[in-house]
């Protein structure tokens, strides 16, 4: 059942006047009503309708007029009628206009209605009848005054023509909806009955109204006010909505914000969090005594730009005894103030600033309450309305303190896990290496980022000085997060350096590592046995040969960025990750051009939630294509390529480390016979060689340090022996190699003792000194100082 155009029926007189007076519709119950045809009044003023002592039309400014009017009918005589009188608002922006109707057939008395004694008996609430053309057949006495109407006078008015508001039009679709259907219909609104200074919600129920046949006669709309309920839903709401939304991080100034976010406009119009300074990051913070010092931490309104806020994020304010700040922290509850109370200008006596600001922006209503969290006050929220025209309630008090105290854990947990992190971060700066060392092998660049939400991890990375100018290069990652992690991290580094120092080779050495590493695990307890694990891939870089060796032990494998070339991801033997136990590490061996880069770097750089490894390898790759100054140019292209955000789920560890060649030039190599009397000649052509790179300074020293280790290598190695000189700016070496596998070591000669003095020598006359096992034997090798010319 559709019902018909409103405008079209005849049942009630309709007519649109628009602002300037002019008659701009007419419809056919009008021309019953006075005898006009619209092609006579259309355009015409209506005043001309209107006969002398009238009541005076409305003005501009209402909404609504209803009275008696006296009109003219067609035939000269006076029609006097009731007329209600609705204002209809513009589509397109233009002037308004006003619709004016009068019933025609008001229908049946209600005593004889059956529809309307039907409805009025049953109806708890306001109630309204309408017929199946949708025209009010009837109102109670609750509804009637809602309406403001006589109720006699509306009957045979439509819905649309009580009143212009969205509202009604809206009531009239679902009526005929239920008038088609049979179905009742909850319809929720917001408007303003009359009589009542604001609008709030109403919960309208429409259903229809069937005979003894079960046909749908007409419709029954009842209004209830829906404040309560709707209030304690958006409480309920709000409080929900803060337990989703309120710390999402362990970042204090976030879990502020986000308090401040979710109040705005819910609750408040705008919302500012004050937050008391640690005595140090993450510490507790200081007792609560005016004066108090508290800093900006975050602040919302619904005002863009939050042009009413006093403080800035980050400025710290004092606030005096008296302030509602003060004494909200120093009572432990909330404060309320408003201009209707008349203590809101008492509280902001201290500070005239805030008072203009009140005044400026018609600030009504404070509510001050204190985020205080496991016995710990934090800091305080204060509450504003200005745009809402009611103040604060007893429900809103609860609400703000429900809300606070989430809102006050989350933020108590961040600053105890900003302290934790701290603490982390500090252990990781001190065991990971402040400066890389210069060498003369690689020139070397790193960046460490700690992972943003899961806490500081045990990546490393390490650039490790050998002897002959070798450097070695090192990428670790421990499993998990937190001090644990960081600590082995340190025992991790401390053992490569110390594998490391007696050169074994990159195999051997994780080798060795993977023990320490089931160890560590053995140590942890047999409930938690298997939990230490970690990566490492290290690499072994000779700038005289050019070649460098490297294993991995489940560790991502570089990427080579060659002087002349795209780069490309090295193929490396993947090993099993440490911790494993058991299986054995291969090593590979390339050689590198001198200028070529080798990126080495853990997973969190590459792997995300948003991409895998593969993706990451690509993008990798094309950061590092791009030529840049630096390394360390490079590295933050790296980084800005591969985290755009700045930060990530993981610890990134990235190095670094552009290859040196040393020139042949600087590299001088013998093979010495078996023979002690050649020692002498060995001498001297170490002297000639010294006076051709111009180190005649250190020409002492070397050859007492060369004419020891040939010997020793004469009296104790095995053929062949070979001595290799090898400098650079700062420094010579002396190298001797022999085919036997025993070291020497050092020892204190005694007194009656012919040898065991050479070593000590060397010892003392040296910078350094060590052996190192190779494929073919073993090589002992001491590095002197060289002077500074300047």
């Amino acid at each position: 059942m559709s019902p018909v155009n409103p405008f079209d029926d005849a049942a009630t007189a309709r007519v649109v006047v628009d602002d300037s007076g002019t008659l701009r519709e007419w419809n056919e119950g009008a021309r019953l009503l006075l005898g006009h045809p619209a092609a006579d009044v259309v355009g015409r003023p209506a005043a001309e309708l209107l006969a002398d002592g009238d009541d005076t039309p409305p003005g501009p400014e209402d909404e609504r007029w209803s009275g008696t009017l006296a009109l003219r009918h067609r035939d000269g005589h006076t029609v006097s009628v009731w007329v209600l009188a609705t204002r209809r608002p513009s589509t397109d922006g233009g002037p308004g206009a006003w619709l004016a109707v009068t019933p025609l057939d008001r229908g049946p008395d209600q005593p004889t209605d059956p529809l309307v004694g039907a409805a009025l008996t049953q109806s708890p609430c306001a109630t309204m009848i309408f017929d199946d053309q949708l025209r009010l057949r009837g109102v109670n006495d609750a509804c009637a005054r809602l309406l403001g109407l006589p109720p006699d006078l509306v009957r045979g008015l439509r819905p649309t023509d009580l009143s212009g508001r969205p509202q009604n039009a809206e009531l009239e679709q679902r009526m005929g909806e239920v008038l088609a259907t049979g179905r009742p219909y909850d319809l929720h609104s917001h408007f303003k009955a009359v009589g009542e200074t604001r609008a709030h919600p109403w919960l309208v129920r429409v259903a229809p109204l069937t005979d003894t046949e079960g046909q749908v006669r007409g419709v029954c709309a009842t209004a209830h006010d829906f404040s309560e309920q709707h209030l304690a839903r958006e409480r309920l709401y709000l409080v929900n909505d803060a337990s989703v939304r309120i710390g999402t991080t362990l970042d204090v100034t976030r879990t502020a914000q986000e308090l401040a976010d979710v109040c705005v406009p819910a609750l408040a119009d705008f919302v500012s969090v004050d937050l008391l300074d640690p005595q140090d990051h993450g510490a507790e913070p200081a007792s609560v005594s005016p004066p108090v010092g508290l800093r900006r931490t975050a602040h919302r309104s619904v005002n863009p730009g939050s042009p009413e806020a006093v403080a800035e994020p980050g400025q710290l304010h004092v606030y005096p005894a008296g302030s509602p700040q003060a004494e909200c922290l120093v009572a432990g509850q909330a404060i309320v103030a408003a201009v209707s109370f008349g203590d809101l200008e008492r509280w902001l006596e201290w500070d005239p600033v805030r008072l203009r600001r009140v005044e400026e922006y018609g600030v009504h209503a404070t509510m001050s309450v204190p985020l205080q969290a496991r016995g710990t006050t934090l800091g305080v929220a204060v509450f504003t309305r200005f745009r809402r025209p009611y103040p604060f309630t007893h429900d809103d008090v609860l609400l703000a303190e429900e809300v606070t105290a989430r809102a006050a854990v989350c933020i108590d947990n961040a600053r105890r896990y900003s302290r934790e992190r701290e603490a982390t971060l500090t252990l990781q700066r001190s065991l990971l290496p402040r400066w890389l060392p210069p060498t003369a092998a690689v020139e070397a660049a790193s960046r460490y980022l700690p992972a943003a939400r899961s806490g500081v991890g045990g990546d490393w990375f390490d650039v490790i000085p050998l002897s002959g100018m070798r450097v070695a290069m090192v990428v670790g990652d421990v499993v998990g997060h937190g001090i644990q992690a960081s600590a082995t991290m340190g025992r991790l580094r401390t053992a490569v350096r110390t594998l490391a120092d007696i050169d074994l080779t990159p195999e051997e050495l994780l080798t060795h590592l993977d023990d320490l590493v089931v160890r560590l695990s053995e140590e942890s307890g047999d409930d938690r046995a298997g939990e230490v694990g970690a990566t490492c891939l290290y690499a072994v870089y000779d700038p005289v040969s050019r070649r460098c060796a490297m294993a991995r032990a489940g560790h991502p494998a570089p990427v080579l960025v060659p002087p002349a070339g795209p780069p490309r991801q090295v193929e490396l033997p993947s090993g099993p990750p440490l911790g494993v136990g058991g299986l054995p590490f291969e090593s590979a061996e390339l050689e590198l051009r001198e200028g070529s880069v080798l990126a080495l770097y853990t997973d969190g750089l590459v792997e995300s939630r948003e991409r895998d490894a593969d993706a990451g390898q690509v993008l990798l790759c094309e950061a590092l294509a791009i030529a840049v100054d630096s390394l360390d140019a490079a590295c933050d292209r790296v980084l800005r390529t591969l985290l755009p955000s700045g930060s990530s789920t993981d610890d990134v560890a990235l190095l670094l480390a552009r290859t040196r060649g040393l020139p042949a030039g600087q590299v001088a190599t013998w093979d010495i016979p078996a023979d002690p009397s050649l020692v002498a000649p060995v001498r001297k052509q170490v002297l000639e060689q010294l006076s051709a790179w111009a180190l005649l300074e250190a020409s002492f020293t070397a050859e007492l340090v060369v004419s020891e280790l040939v010997t020793n290598a004469i009296r104790y190695g095995a053929p062949p022996i070979r001595l290799r000189l090898i400098h650079d700016a700062t420094t010579l070496i002396c190298e001797v190699s022999d085919s036997n596998h025993t070291a020497p070591h050092l020892r204190r000669a005694r007194t009656w003792d012919e040898g065991g003095r050479g070593l000590l020598l060397v010892a003392q006359l040296t910078q350094r000194w060590g052996s190192r096992h190779t494929s073919e034997g073993k090589t002992i090798w001491a590095e002197l100082g060289l002077l500074d010319e300047e």
